[in-house]
């Protein structure tokens, strides 16, 4: 459900930094940052992701050290859907297409990005249980649900793409948790709807998202109306 004016408007230098740590899913500290970039984030560029609320950076050391909120892995995970900083010519649009494909990947996998990049253990992707294993109960499901839900939302009852969601649910089978989004509905403090404007769709919010009552629902709403 994400469009191109939820992204904000960035420098090469500071999409940059962003798609540095995302993949490599930790702190980095300036010195680390001008190892792997080329460049530590610094100045107008570091001012800039931490008023918007994308990055967090610690200054009471030395040097400062850099990472990723829950909002700089949204529109980390959403810069693919905005046009390349025409600053950054060739290099940019080549990163893009990167990252474009990335997504595509990571959607037929349903794996989310965190899980792809983090740094210990095995990528999660979407299976049966292991035999012996108990199954995840609907009432198990729909916690979960509600807990990404709590973790994506600005608000109780903002609305939340059901692509994001599922990022938080990656290793959870996808008909377990359609099944689980279906019987939510029925909720008195659950609304899950279709985005009126399709145009504003992307390839991953078409993939993630689920029919009920014969037409394809995009987005997730609990709590307050």
């Amino acid at each position: 459900m994400t469009s191109p004016a939820d992204v904000p408007n960035l420098t090469p230098n500071q999409i940059n930094a962003l798609v540095v740590l995302m993949v490599e899913a930790r702190r980095l500290t300036n010195n680390e940052l001008r190892e792997l970039a080329g460049f530590p984030l610094n100045g107008a560029d570091n001012r800039k992701l931490v008023t918007l609320g994308l990055v967090e950076t610690d200054r009471t050391t030395r040097p400062f050290a850099h990472e990723l909120t829950d909002e700089g892995w949204r529109v980390v995970r959403q810069l693919h859907t905005a046009a390349p900083p025409k600053s950054g010519g060739s290099a940019s649009r080549s990163l893009f297409t990167v990252l474009t494909n990335l997504h595509r990947s990571l959607d037929r996998l349903r794996v989310s990005h965190g899980d792809f990049f983090k740094q210990t253990g095995e990528v999660t992707v979407s299976a049966a249980p292991e035999p012996g294993a108990a199954a995840p109960t609907p009432a198990d499901v729909e916690a979960l649900v509600r807990a990404a839900y709590r973790d994506l939302a600005t608000a109780p009852g903002a609305w939340v793409g059901l692509a994001d969601v599922r990022d938080r649910l990656a290793d959870h089978d996808r008909a377990t948790v359609d099944a689980t989004l279906r019987a939510m509905v029925v909720r008195d403090d659950v609304r899950i709807i279709p985005v009126a404007n399709t145009k504003s769709l992307t390839p991953r919010d078409r993939a993630a998202a689920v029919r009920i009552g014969n037409e394809d629902n995009h987005a997730l709403a609990i709590g307050a109306a």
